[in-house]
């Protein structure tokens, strides 16, 4: 046997041990690259939240409300030091105050799509958890499985083949449980890839939701030093009775056409008075007109609603009672008016002499006629909910030289219900 011949065995026993150690790092390799696989997803997988076209939209109504809030700002800081613009401030802060509120219910839309949001993904996320502990209880039984089976193990298929081809044999035949256990294992990577995916949403949107609930608070705050601003002024045009009379009279037709008819029917009826020599002889207390009815539901003048943080104007004062209550005259006198408007429905205005007189409205029928004298305590007509109005009540005005007073400075010594 030639030296040739004796070193040709060794050379094919090193060539099958080559293969062999060639396997046995592929798959060592393989197996280490699926065992970090799930950390590597992990580590790309954050991801933010998508940015929503709802929330998007109310973000851009939002900002144009700034906007708006911004621009009567300016408005405002233009006539504020001018007492002669007190009505234009008026009407800017109504407007402003207006646009504030817009801004929070924009605010109150997306604290609710962030709770309908962050809700989605909780229950995302739990079925997520869910199917994670199936999926990983499914790969540790297969682990658990090749364990116990050195048949199934890919370790022992490597160690226990007998030559190279019965290692390529083992192999193939093991092609089918090996696509089925990375089918398994790939299923728990992308599960927690989806659980680390919602985990950044739900954190998305709960930041999302703290900081519209901060802007919230803020404009809330904002609202009531406006509200405060707002009241301050209509109290400085509360205490200018003609200057009240004037602003009412601007933004009300209705109530300016009842005040110049009252004061021309006064003068005219004053007159013919005198001309007949007849005086009246009126009272100097005011009777309440509606004896054991003392709720008052809206106040004279300017002021900010308590509900809706809005300016309201008022010409009188509204006392609520049943329909067909009697209203009885407050003072004595002669009946200026007697008739039916589109806003004060049936009413009724009575003459008390040197430019004083009542106005009673929203009756549902008159139980007087223009010209008649009525006594103090006369029932002149019945509570109704006629004209402008929302529900039985008395709309009562009081006029002191042709112009409007607060009705309530005659009636001090009564305890009213203030619902307003």
């Amino acid at each position: 046997m030639t030296k040739k011949q004796q070193k040709q065995p060794q050379k094919q026993k090193k060539q099958k041990t080559d293969w062999r150690r060639v396997i046995v790092a592929v798959l060592a390799a393989c197996m280490a690259l699926l065992l970090l696989l799930p950390m590597f997803t992990m580590i790309l997988g954050g991801a933010g939240a998508v940015t929503q076209a709802e929330i998007d939209a109310l973000k851009a109504e939002q900002s144009e409300s700034k906007a708006r809030q911004q621009e009567l700002k300016e408005q405002l800081a233009a006539v504020k030091d001018d007492q002669a613009k007190a009505q234009q401030q008026r009407q800017i802060l109504t407007r402003q105050l207006d646009a504030i509120q817009a801004e929070i219910d924009n605010i109150d839309q997306q604290i609710v799509y962030y709770d309908g949001e962050i809700a989605q993904k909780e229950e995302e996320r739990l079925e997520a958890v869910a199917r994670e502990e199936e999926q990983y209880a499914l790969f540790c039984k297969r682990v658990r499985a090749m364990e116990e089976d050195g048949n199934v193990s890919y370790w022992s298929i490597l160690f226990n083949a007998e030559s190279f081809s019965d290692m390529l044999d083992r192999l193939a035949d093991i092609n089918d449980v090996m696509d089925y256990d990375n089918a398994v294992m790939e299923q728990l990577v992308e599960t927690r890839r989806q659980i680390e995916s919602i985990k950044a949403d739900l954190e998305s949107a709960r930041a999302e939701q703290e900081d519209a609930r901060a802007q919230q608070e803020a404009k809330k705050a904002e609202q009531q030093e406006k509200v405060a601003e707002a009241q301050k002024l209509l109290d400085q045009i509360n205490a200018d009775m003609a200057e009240v009379n004037r602003q009412l009279d601007a933004e009300s037709a209705a109530a300016a056409e009842i005040q110049a008819e009252i004061a021309k029917k006064q003068k005219a009826l004053a007159e013919e008075r005198r001309k007949n020599n007849i005086t009246i002889d009126t009272e100097s207390n005011y009777m309440w007109p509606l004896p054991g009815y003392n709720r008052l539901t809206s106040a004279f003048g300017y002021r900010i609603h308590p509900i809706t943080n809005k300016a309201h104007s008022h010409t009188g004062i509204d006392v609520p009672a049943p329909a067909r209550t009697p209203i009885l005259a407050a003072k004595s006198g002669q009946v200026v008016t007697s008739a039916r408007h589109s806003s004060y429905g049936n009413y009724v205005v009575i003459d008390h002499g040197n430019g004083s007189s009542t106005l009673y409205a929203h009756m549902s029928s008159r139980n007087v006629t223009e010209g008649q004298m009525v006594k103090q305590g006369d029932v002149i007509g019945y509570v109704g909910t006629t004209g402008s109005s929302n529900g039985n009540h008395l709309h009562l005005e009081i006029r002191e030289n042709y112009t409007r007073i607060n009705p309530e400075r005659k009636y001090t010594s009564m305890s009213f219900v203030r619902d307003y």
